[in-house]
C-alpha cells in the first residue's frame, strides 16, 4: 500500500491530520489507519502487548541493512547474564575506530527485545560508523523497578570496564535508547556522572529517541496526542503501573528531568510532534541546558511515537534515524579531535 501513488494513499488515509500547527506524515497516517481499531480497545495484558509489538515491529522494520555483521553475546546484568547483540558496520572509510553505542530498547518497560530493535540498531551502526551493542534487560511486571535500571547499570559498567571485548576504545563509549529505553539510557548517563563516580565508567554521549521522563506526567502533548496516535494515555498509565510499585513512584531515578543534571554527557534528543511524550522530552532538554549540559533537541513534527523502529514506513522515519546517527558520528569525531 505504501507503494501506491500519493493521491490513492490520501484517499485511503483520509484528509490530512493537522494538530498543534503540525501535519502528520501521509505514510504514518496510512499506517495508523490500518492499525487503529474502529472501536476503543482495552489495554492488553503484558504478554499480549509483547506479542503485538513484536508483530508490528516485524511489519514496519523495513529491509535489512546490508553489510552489517551481527554477533550474539551476553553481558552481566544485576543478577544474571543478559542477552546482547553486537552490530559491526561494514568496513570502509566511514568506520569510526573504537566507537561504541550501548543501546537500550524501548517497549514501555514491559515489551521489546533484541529482535524488535534489530533493524534500528543495524541502521544506527551503518549510518554512524560506530559499533552498536544492543542490550536486553528484565521486563515488568515480572521484574518491576528497579530491575531494569540495575541491569542497564551493570551492563554498561561491564562494557566500560572491558571495552576491547566489544571492539571499543576506553573513553569512546556512548549510551542510547528509545522511549523506555531512552529513559534507562538517560538514567545510566546521570547515575554514572554523579560526583564520585568513576570517570572511566561514564558515557561520552547520550542518544535519546522520544524519552519518557515522568511516569505521571500531565503535559499538553499528553492531552493532545494521548489517543489515536499509536501510543495512548491509557497504555502509558497501564505500563507505569506494571513497572513501578506505588510506594516507589517518587524515586529520583524515575524523574530524570528533576534534580541535579550537571555533569551529564552531551545529548541528542529526538522527539515526535504527534507523541504524547513530546513535551516531557523537550522539557528535559531545557533542564539539561540550564545545568550546563550541551543538549541538542530535534523535533520531527510530522512523526509519531515509535518512529525509530518504523524504518519501512515511507521515508521520514529513516531520515530521522539517519539524522540521529549523524549526530552520534559527529559526537565521536569531536571527541577524537580533542
Amino acid at each position: 500500500m505504501l507503494a501506491l501513488p500519493k493521491p490513492v494513499k490520501r484517499a485511503i488515509a483520509g484528509p490530512p491530520v493537522r494538530r498543534d500547527g503540525q501535519q502528520l506524515d501521509l505514510d504514518i497516517q496510512l499506517l495508523l489507519r490500518l492499525l487503529t481499531p474502529r472501536r476503543p480497545q482495552p489495554v492488553p495484558p503484558p504478554e499480549q502487548m509483547r506479542a503485538g509489538q513484536s508483530f508490528v515491529d516485524r511489519v514496519v522494520a523495513g529491509p535489512e541493512e546490508p553489510g552489517v555483521r551481527r554477533e550474539d553475546r551476553t553481558v552481566p546484568g544485576a543478577v544474571a547474564d543478559l542477552r546482547a547483540r553486537l552490530y559491526v558496520p561494514p568496513p570502509g572509510p566511514d568506520v569510526v575506530d573504537g566507537a561504541l553505542l550501548v543501546y537500550v530498547h524501548g517497549g514501555g518497560f514491559v515489551a521489546g527485545d533484541l529482535d524488535t530493535h534489530d533493524e534500528l540498531c543495524a541502521t544506527l551502526a551503518a549510518e554512524s560508523g560506530a559499533r552498536v551493542l544492543s542490550v536486553d534487560y528484565r521486563l515488568a511486571p515480572e521484574h518491576p523497578f528497579p530491575a531494569a535500571v540495575d541491569d542497564c547499570l551493570a551492563a554498561f559498567a561491564h562494557v566500560t570496564a572491558h571495552p576491547v571485548e566489544f571492539g571499543a576504545a576506553p573513553g569512546r563509549i556512548a549510551v542510547g535508547g528509545d522511549s523506555a529505553g531512552a529513559s534507562l539510557a538517560l538514567t545510566v548517563a546521570r547515575e554514572t556522572s554523579r560526583d564520585g563516580a568513576d570517570p572511566a565508567g561514564r558515557p561520552v554521549f547520550c542518544l535519546a529517541f522520544f524519552p519518557v521522563t515522568a511516569l505521571d506526567g500531565h503535559t499538553r502533548s499528553r492531552e493532545l496526542f494521548g489517543d489515536g496516535f499509536l501510543l495512548t494515555g491509557e497504555a502509558i498509565e497501564a505500563m507505569a503501573g506494571w513497572y513501578v510499585p506505588e510506594a516507589m513512584r517518587d524515586d529520583p531515578r524515575l524523574r530524570i528531568a528533576e534534580g541535579d543534571l550537571s555533569g551529564m554527557p552531551p545529548a541528542y534528543v529526538a522527539t515526535a510532534g504527534f507523541d504524547p511524550l513530546r513535551d516531557e522530552g523537550e522539557h528535559l532538554v531545557t533542564r539539561m541546558r540550564e545545568a550546563g549540559v550541551p543538549a541538542t533537541l530535534r523535533r520531527h513534527p510530522d512523526l509519531v511515537h515509535g518512529f525509530a523502529t518504523s524504518l519501512g514506513i515511507g521515508v521520514r522515519p529513516r531520515q530521522a534515524v539517519a539524522e540521529a546517527a549523524g549526530a552520534l558520528r559527529t559526537a565521536f569525531a569531536l571527541l577524537g579531535a580533542t
